[in-house]
């Protein structure tokens, strides 16, 4: 499935990264300005957040700019989503 391509490729970048602590993933959130969010990987089995990552597949495909996983997305949308997820 594309969504895994996508999250490998992401999670393989993000293995070299130390400030991203185990069970966790750091997406780029933004339309214009992109900034950095670490969520736990148990947000991508959600349903809400498989429609950003849709939407992110979309958009950039496999390539994604900023070495991460990049969601087109407000930041405000986004922090509601994960607000809510956190509180799930």
């Amino acid at each position: 499935m594309a969504i895994h391509k996508i999250l490998r490729r992401s999670l393989s970048a993000e293995k070299r990264s130390t400030e991203v602590p185990k069970g966790h993933l750091a997406v780029y959130i933004g339309e214009s300005e992109k900034k950095r969010f670490v969520i736990p990987l148990s947000y991508l089995n959600h349903p809400s957040f498989q429609e950003l990552l849709c939407q992110a597949e979309e958009e950039f495909g496999f390539h994604h700019p900023m070495g991460g996983l990049t969601i087109p997305c407000s930041e405000d949308l986004f922090v509601d989503l994960t607000s809510r997820l956190s509180r799930a």
